[in-house]
């Protein structure tokens, strides 16, 4: 590990070090401009963009002191049209030689960028092993890497917790210390799936919630389902051959978990298409039992939604397993920050150092505390406004260390798609979990071929 630090160290701050070459007080004078896009953002989230100015302000700062002149200009952009708009907008650069210098991303876009040469290896300019990136949490510089090369620096981090409505189970026999001890019964594997769904029934059985409230999923496709899936042990991805998995028996597991949902009348049939804003009003408002979803929900139940007592109202936790062969667990899907290949080495370098002055404790939480978002290194639980905000200290323990990602692949996109209409299928009542099985595998066959492992 040393010959590789030492080889990143020097690449990565090569241009800095020349500089720091020259006799202290001899003018060195360099004028660039960085730009900076971010896809998945709103004004809630502008720090994934500015965090990079504030990062530009301090490197000029301390090439002054070293008797230098460094001029950042820093560009930057997160009003795009949606995830949609901000993907088409960066592939029209880099197809015109003109990408910004960094993006803010989703880790999933490692795979294919790489693939395609817009972006460069994070970790030719930076040394992972110094402050600050050595303080970052490693299941996030894992799920920043492809093909065991890092290529990006995680921008922020969240999770996909477990939520149950602590009045409600309180009325159906659970005391303070049972719900205080629920998260830590989940995490040993003694709730599981089977009790979510029990006790989803006795809340609607005892009129606490209207029928197919008491287990209320999110309404639409998302990575959060793959939780369900390594809850009865499925595996996403073959770590010796780098291969996609597809576990028949587990998936089928998950197929049959949600149609069950339905014939006990917990979840509706037709719940998946639910307006969003309805469903954030009705699991803020106790109109539902349990349900799934993100850490950075926390804003909206207790922004928009009103939710004033969210510690007292709601208990959260990993997703339960589902049997002995699983686990309890959760799903993070980290924006990351990326070097593109846009502009000359000196300049990949400074950019380089930008995201790492970015993601230095202090300047992380600021986007972290503001967005509702989880932070990416051990050390911010130690910054006060990270420490003294209860919902960020409490979800960073529970959850974050547990958390894995969907696998930077080319070929899970289509294994998602299949995946989807399985379950679709499958709670729908379209066709049984088996059926749905058998047309999945089907589909993988033809789609990936060799790069999907069925078992």
């Amino acid at each position: 590990m040393l010959k590789t630090s030492l080889k990143r160290a020097l690449t990565g701050f090569f241009v800095l070090a020349t500089a720091a070459s020259l006799p202290f007080g001899q003018a060195f004078a360099r004028d660039l401009t960085i730009q900076v896009w971010a896809g998945g953002s709103n004004v809630a989230d502008a720090y994934r963009v500015d965090a990079i100015t504030m990062a530009a302000d301090i490197l000029e700062r301390e090439a002054d002191i070293r008797g230098e002149e460094l001029n950042i200009t820093v560009e930057t952009k997160y009003d795009f049209d949606g995830w949609g708009g901000f993907k088409q907008a960066v592939i029209l650069a880099a197809e015109a030689n003109n990408a910004p210098h960094i993006v803010v991303t989703g880790h999933g876009d490692i795979a294919p960028w790489s693939q395609s040469g817009l972006i460069r290896p994070i970790e030719d300019y930076v040394d992972f092993d110094s402050w600050p990136l050595n303080d970052l949490f490693e299941n996030l510089i894992e799920i920043s890497s492809y093909e065991g090369v890092i290529y990006g620096v995680p921008q922020d981090a969240e999770s996909r917790p477990f939520f149950g409505w602590i009045p409600h189970l309180k009325t159906i026999g659970y005391s303070d210390a049972d719900i205080r001890a629920m998260p830590g019964k989940v995490q040993r594997g003694e709730y599981t799936l089977e009790d979510v769904l029990n006790d989803a029934k006795k809340i609607q059985d005892a009129g606490l919630v209207e029928a197919g409230y008491g287990w209320y999923p999110r309404v639409s496709k998302g990575g959060d389902y793959w939780q369900f899936y390594q809850s009865y042990g499925g595996e996403m991805l073959d770590s010796s051959s780098g291969k996609l998995v597809f576990d028949k028996a587990a998936m089928q597991k998950v197929y049959e978990f949600f149609a069950k949902a339905v014939e006990m009348g917990v979840t509706r049939k037709n719940h998946i298409g639910t307006p969003w804003d309805q469903w954030y009003s009705e699991v803020a408002s106790g109109k539902a039992g349990l349900w799934h979803g993100g850490t950075w929900h926390y804003a909206r139940y207790t922004g928009k939604e009103g939710l004033k007592d969210f510690f007292g109202s709601v208990m959260f936790s990993l997703i339960p397993a589902g049997d002995s062969n699983g686990k309890a667990n959760t799903i993070t899907h980290p924006l990351v920050y990326l070097v593109t290949n846009r502009g000359s080495e000196d300049d990949a370098a400074i950019a380089a150092q930008l995201i790492t002055i970015a993601s230095e404790p202090r300047i992380n939480t600021l986007h972290a505390i503001k967005s509702a978002h989880l932070g990416i290194a051990k050390s911010q639980q130690s910054v006060p406004l990270y420490a003294n905000d209860r919902w960020a200290s409490e979800a960073t323990v529970r959850l974050l260390p547990y958390a894995s990602a969907q696998p930077n692949h080319t070929g899970f996109s289509p294994y998602f798609d299949a995946m989807w209409k399985g379950l679709e299928a499958s709670w729908t009542g379209q066709k049984s979990p088996a059926q749905a099985i058998a047309d999945v595998e089907s589909e993988l066959k033809v789609q990936l071929g060799g790069d999907i492992i069925i078992r």
